[in-house]
């Protein structure tokens, strides 16, 4: 039963490899090379992970990171325009990525590595920028931070325990 939802779970899933790095380990008889994998997999729905594989050959990395990132996953809460709640910057290293929200019609506007865990979040209308290091994996993983801060105004209301109505009375859209 349980086995079976989650093979279910998992045909859903999409998953897009960010890049691919060769690194390499300097021993005794010379340099030992190894290649490093970054996957994001989503539904498109709200749910994204990210990870990440190392291995001597490509498929084996991308394997071991889609497993990681299928373990790694976390929930967005996404509004009804395909966008997000609030703005939010996201700090992982000296990565930092300022999202926020967009208007329909805007498309994902974000830098090379941010776009795949944007669009397999299922959000369709976004402003990011990256701030700090250019490091693919850095930024990344800032994006994924915000994102992780991302509430809701459902949430937000309930921690302030107040209702949604109640919390915008006296702004006007």
């Amino acid at each position: 039963m349980a086995r079976d939802r989650k093979r279910q779970q998992d045909t859903d899933l999409q998953e897009r490899v960010v890049f691919i790095h060769r690194v390499s380990k300097t021993v005794k008889g010379g340099r030992r090379m190894s290649l490093v994998a970054l996957v994001a997999v989503g539904d498109g729905k709200g749910n994204v992970g990210l990870g990440m594989g190392k291995s001597a050959e490509v498929p084996l990395a991308i394997q071991k990171g889609i497993e990681d990132a299928k373990k790694n996953m976390f929930h967005v809460p996404v509004t009804e325009h395909g966008t997000i709640p609030h703005t939010v910057e996201g700090h992982y290293g000296a990565g930092r990525v300022l999202i926020k929200p967009a208007i329909e019609g805007t498309g994902v506007i974000a830098g090379g590595p941010v776009r795949p865990l944007f669009e397999l979040a299922g959000i369709t209308n976004v402003l990011s920028k990256s701030l700090g290091t250019s490091n693919a994996m850095n930024i990344i993983k800032a994006a994924a931070e915000g994102l992780k801060e991302l509430s809701s105004p459902e949430q937000a209301a309930e921690r302030r325990g107040m209702t949604v109505g109640e919390m915008f009375v006296g702004k006007e859209n």
